[in-house]
């Protein structure tokens, strides 16, 4: 029998409205995402957040997945929008090194983390307005908005939330929304 994890806090997920300004929806459905992560996670057994169950993507696992959308918020929040230096664990030569590393910490830690950064990008976010440009001009994309780097993560948490999804009904049976 599998041993589950007992300490990890799922984060209060709230409905985003029907009818708001855009930063408040922006906000709404990236908090909802964010919270999705750690439900998705919630009671998941410890040694299963390290499992990859598809054989044509050996990096994809829970604990590799968190730990990307840890250092994702980072870097658009953070490194694109504040211009600071990128300690993230990838690299040009290790470009996938936050998945490596997720899949070989314990989950609680990898969201607790998690919780923590999206804390610091809603920090960082209450600071801006939605046309504030990046601070980084970036080679591909040149200056972004936050309402750029919002739509952004909506987009990337919920891509994920569904790679978590497969995941998680793979690991240990678990499915719903």
């Amino acid at each position: 029998m599998s041993e589950k994890s007992t300490s990890l806090t799922v984060s209060e997920r709230v409905d985003p409205p029907t009818a708001a300004d855009e930063r408040t929806m922006l906000l709404a459905w990236l908090d909802w995402h964010r919270a999705t992560v750690h439900r998705k996670c919630a009671g998941l057994a410890a040694e299963l957040s390290s499992s990859a169950p598809l054989p044509s993507s050996p990096m994809s696992t829970i604990g590799g997945i968190v730990s990307h959308l840890r250092w994702v918020e980072a870097f658009w929040f953070e490194v694109v929008m504040l211009n600071q230096p990128d300690v993230a664990p990838y690299s040009v030569e290790d470009p996938d090194a936050e998945f490596r590393i997720g899949a070989q910490r314990p989950l609680d830690e990898l969201l607790a983390e998690y919780a923590a950064q999206c804390e610091r990008s809603r920090e960082i976010t209450s600071h801006l307005e939605l046309g504030n440009s990046s601070r980084r001009v970036l080679t591909e994309r040149g200056r972004v908005t936050l309402r750029w780097v919002l739509m952004h993560m909506v987009e990337e948490t919920a891509r994920h939330n569904g790679h978590l999804d497969v995941l998680r009904e793979l690991a240990d049976g678990a499915t719903g929304e």
